[in-house]
Parts: structure tokens; C-alpha cells; sequence
């Protein structure tokens, strides 16, 4: 029997749902704008509406004070977010942050009126189940990334797995080259390390051929150099 979904980075685009699948009249939910560096929700809010951002981005993290806080994940234009309700850490409640990387312009929709959407709408009910699926397989990778204790595994595996999907803050420039336009705090902050380990570890990287950057330029990363050696680390060789 043939697979009903294509693989994610090909199904990303077409089938995860955005904001082009609400209502054109504006019926469904409210407009709310957002200064930068402004929380759309804190870790103790209640987990009862999501978002659909019109401009600009939104990062979401995790919120542990005591810890390093771990970025989950960045938002852009057109995507929904805030819909994980069951991942917190009490019943009704966030668990989580969001906050306003740029100003942003956000719908705003109770859980009850978007459920009684889906009812009504199938397409939009068929494009949440393949972001849903996206959403695991992010989650899958991302603890695969963690589970590397080594600088060079943890910060290579990220790389990768932003350049191989495909995702929105990367480019092939060529066959085996992927540009990623993300700062050294972002890619702190998505790999649970500090800002100076994660720019000593990219310059080991930047000696050995893997990637190459420039100061407030993109990250170019070669794919197939970069894939090999962490192999060899694992190998012990």
C-alpha cells in the first residue's frame, strides 16, 4: 500500500497548514501586534489558544530559569504556532515562552473556535495532521542532537539537520554546500550551549574545511565533509 504522506521536505510547503487555509473574512480570530522583544504568552498562561503569525518572527523556548533556556523552535510568516498544549509542565498551562524576535502581527484563535473550524474545513484539518507529523519528526531529530554530549557532535548534527530538510533559514548553494542565516546565539540557543563554546567549536569546524563564515555573514556549511568526519568521530578514528 503506498504511503499517504511524501516525505517531509518535499510536503512541508504544499501540506503544512498556514494562513492561507482560514477563512479570508477575517471570521476567525483576532489581530494582535506584538513589539519586539514583547511575550506573546509566559511559561504560566493557559494553553488555550494558538497563533497564526502574519509578519515577522517569533522564537519559542523553553522556560527554566534555574537551566539554560533551549530554543525549540523559530517562527516565520504564514506559520502556526502555540499548539502543543500538551507539552507543559502542569495541566492548562504554557510551560513555554514566546516572544517577538521583530515587531510582529499575529491571529490570535481560541482552541474552541479552531476546533469547531477543523469540523467544518477537511483541507485544514488534513494540512494540520501534516504539520503535526512535521512537528514529530523535528522533535525526533532535535533529541537526537542532545543526545550528543560533544561539542562537534551536538553542533554538526544541528547544522545538518537544518541544511538537509531544507528549512526556511537555509540554501543550497551548490550540491554539497548549505547556507544558514543564523547567529551564533541562535545556534547557542537551539543547542543548549553557551555563545563562546558554540564560536570556539565552529572555529575548530572552520579550520578543518567544514564550514566557512565571516563576521555577521551567513554559515556555509559542506554537507558531505561535514557528515563524514562526525562519522569518523563516532568511530573513534
Amino acid at each position: 500500500m503506498p504511503t499517504l504522506f511524501p516525505h517531509h521536505r518535499d510536503c512541508e510547503a504544499l501540506t503544512g497548514i498556514t494562513l492561507h487555509h482560514l477563512p479570508r473574512d477575517g471570521s476567525l480570530g483576532r489581530v494582535r501586534r506584538y513589539a519586539k522583544g514583547k511575550n506573546l504568552w509566559h511559561s504560566d498562561d493557559a494553553a488555550d489558544r494558538l497563533y497564526f503569525l502574519r509578519r515577522g518572527r517569533v522564537s519559542v523556548m523553553t522556560a527554566t530559569p534555574e537551566h539554560r533556556p533551549v530554543l525549540l523552535r523559530t517562527i516565520e510568516a504564514d506559520h502556526l504556532f502555540g499548539e502543543l498544549c500538551l507539552c507543559t509542565t502542569r495541566p492548562g498551562t504554557r510551560g513555554t515562552t514566546a516572544t517577538a524576535l521583530v515587531a510582529c502581527e499575529a491571529i490570535e484563535i481560541t482552541e474552541s473556535h479552531f476546533l469547531g473550524y477543523l469540523r467544518r474545513n477537511r483541507a485544514a484539518l488534513d494540512a494540520l495532521l501534516y504539520t503535526f507529523c512535521l512537528r514529530l519528526t523535528d522533535a525526533e531529530h532535535r533529541v537526537e542532537v542532545f543526545a550528543h554530549r560533544g561539542a562537534e557532535q551536538r553542533l554538526g548534527r544541528l547544522m545538518l539537520r537544518h541544511g538537509i530538510t531544507g528549512a526556511r533559514d537555509g540554501r543550497v548553494d551548490r550540491r554539497d554546500t548549505v547556507t544558514l542565516s543564523v547567529s551564533h546565539n541562535e545556534l547557542a540557543r537551539m543547542a543548549g550551549m553557551s555563545r563562546s563554546h558554540v564560536t570556539v567549536t565552529l572555529g575548530r569546524l572552520r579550520r578543518r574545511g567544514l564550514v566557512r563564515y565571516h563576521r555577521e555573514g551567513p554559515l556555509r556549511v559542506d554537507v558531505q565533509k561535514l557528515t563524514v568526519y562526525l562519522g569518523r568521530i563516532v568511530r573513534g578514528e
